[in-house]
């Protein structure tokens, strides 16, 4: 077999497991977080949010980047592997200690002192992530997505299912929520490294070394730039308000984004990968990701959009009466994970087209438009920076795949036609919701079916425009339909390929 069909072989087995893996994880996810979220309430999912946004701080500074080089280079030997991990070791211990001394301040800055022990015992994360990091750069740059997948699930049931389910029974309160994550977090760490053992012996430089250090601190800036981004909504929302409020916004936060993060965490490094041995042939590079956005925006984006129409149904179907603030947070924030997946999916681009560093470059003043706004709106509660975040998805989107269309030379008007589809099926998706559950819920009946039968509306809708007007579609969407969905009846596929002709 040829290097071009191996690499699409490989590439379309790593797109499967992905999305097997992105079902059955997020199904597991979803019904843990719901039972840990009503034994354990907002509260305690507030304060352990808190020391999770500074945790994930210091797992960003522990992750300096090394092991990424692991990816990016064409040909690697043991000294680049023994290099990566002696400098990810060092990284994460500097991180964890430092985490663990500054747990005061975090507690002051916060004006809550029960983060204190809280941020002390998840600095222990950051090493963990920071060792796990060179195994799991290895088994990404082989494509082996089937290991990784099964990894994850396994290490998730380990931690939440085996130890924090039983805790949370137990009466252990916030610290549930730690021990669960310590334990996936370290399990993860065993077995990646069980399923691809790689040299332990330090290393501390070497010729080649320069290459890595290179990748090390674009991925470290960028890194730094995204998790500020990510979290700054928190940051003020903690500081200006109470745990409570947190806790709320959290797990709206939580609930939107899962899917996209199951998503990009799965898919993300296979464009990645698949991407890095593609930097010569721009043309087929342009296709993957004109294809990738015609999924996301005509798929995924209605999606979403009945999901926010759905929001706080949904919110009161899953979580309970004492979540009930969640559900207009959850609907706003919704309507910007299109976006997200949008951003995640585009940074490929400039990463495997000699733009590494313009990833945190381009996204600095977006940064400096969310802390301006938060600064002046998070006081107003959780809604607002709710608002705030979603805009700031929203700008990063726009941002990132403008610059990566312009680097595979994709004029804006390309995209045109797919964004219009987006929106008619988007639109047609939130009117379908809205109008089945207003219809179900004048019978009087709990949230429950007012979700059904406005998930269920949405879904009929999508389906019979699809197949009255194929070309809503598009023969992008069909193709990636067609390779990685489950399989679609002969006749059905055919009747989809022959109306898409014209597109």
């Amino acid at each position: 077999m040829n290097a071009p069909q191996d690499l699409k072989r490989k590439s379309v087995s790593a797109v499967k497991w992905a999305a097997a893996g992105t079902v059955l994880r997020f199904a597991l996810q979803l019904c843990t977080q719901v039972v840990l979220a009503r034994m354990l309430g907002p509260e305690v999912y507030g304060l352990f949010a808190l020391g999770l946004v500074v945790m994930t701080f210091s797992n960003f500074l522990a992750d300096f980047g090394f092991s990424w080089g692991l990816i990016q280079r064409q040909d690697i030997d043991a000294r680049d592997i023994r290099f990566a991990f002696t400098w990810q070791f060092l990284s994460g211990a500097v991180a964890s200690v430092g985490l663990f001394l500054l747990a005061p301040a975090v507690a002051q800055y916060f004006n809550e002192p029960r983060v204190e022990p809280i941020v002390r015992w998840l600095s222990l994360t950051c090493v963990l992530n920071a060792i796990t990091a060179p195994a799991s750069s290895l088994l990404r740059r082989n494509m082996d997505f089937r290991a990784l997948n099964i990894i994850q699930v396994a290490s998730y049931v380990i931690g939440y299912l085996l130890v924090g389910i039983p805790c949370a029974y137990l009466g252990a309160g916030v610290w549930t929520l730690v021990a669960a994550w310590l334990t996936q977090t370290g399990s993860a760490f065993v077995l990646t490294w069980v399923r691809h053992p790689h040299p332990l012996r330090p290393l501390l430089w070497y010729p080649g070394a320069r290459d890595f250090t290179q990748v090390g601190v674009a991925v470290f800036a960028t890194n730094l730039c995204n998790w500020f981004l990510n979290n700054v909504d928190r940051i003020f929302l903690g500081r200006m308000l109470h745990a409570h409020a947190v806790g709320v916004y959290n797990v709206a936060y939580n609930l939107a984004n899962t899917p996209n993060s199951l998503f990009l965490t799965a898919l993300q490094p296979a464009f990645l990968a698949s991407g890095a041995r593609l930097q010569d042939d721009r043309a087929r590079l342009r296709d993957a990701y004109v294809s990738v956005l015609a999924v996301i925006w005509i798929v995924i984006g209605p999606m979403f959009a009945a999901l926010a129409c759905l929001g706080p149904d949904l919110i009161a179907t899953l979580y309970g009466p004492a979540w009930q603030g969640s559900g207009p947070v959850f609907a706003m924030l919704a309507l910007a994970m299109p976006a997200y997946i949008t951003w995640g999916l585009s940074t490929p681009i400039l990463w495997n087209t000699g733009g590494k560093h313009l990833e945190s470059l381009l996204q600095l003043p977006v940064l400096g438009g969310a802390v301006l706004a938060l600064s002046m709106l998070a006081g107003q509660g959780a809604l607002t920076v709710a608002m705030v975040a979603s805009a700031t998805l929203l700008a990063r989107a726009v941002v990132i795949a403008s610059v990566a269309c312009r680097r595979l030379a994709l004029p804006a008007g390309a995209l045109l036609p797919l964004a219009g589809r987006a929106v008619l099926l988007a639109a047609l998706a939130a009117a379908a919701a809205l109008g089945g559950a207003a219809g179900a819920r004048m019978l009087g009946t709990p949230p429950l079916l007012p979700l059904l039968g406005g998930a269920l509306a949405a879904i009929i809708s999508c389906v019979l425009a699809v197949l009255l007007y194929p070309r809503l579609l598009g023969k992008p969407v069909l193709h990636m339909l067609g390779r990685f969905s489950p399989p679609i009846p002969p006749r059905l596929m055919a009747y989809l390929t022959a109306a898409c002709d014209n597109d």
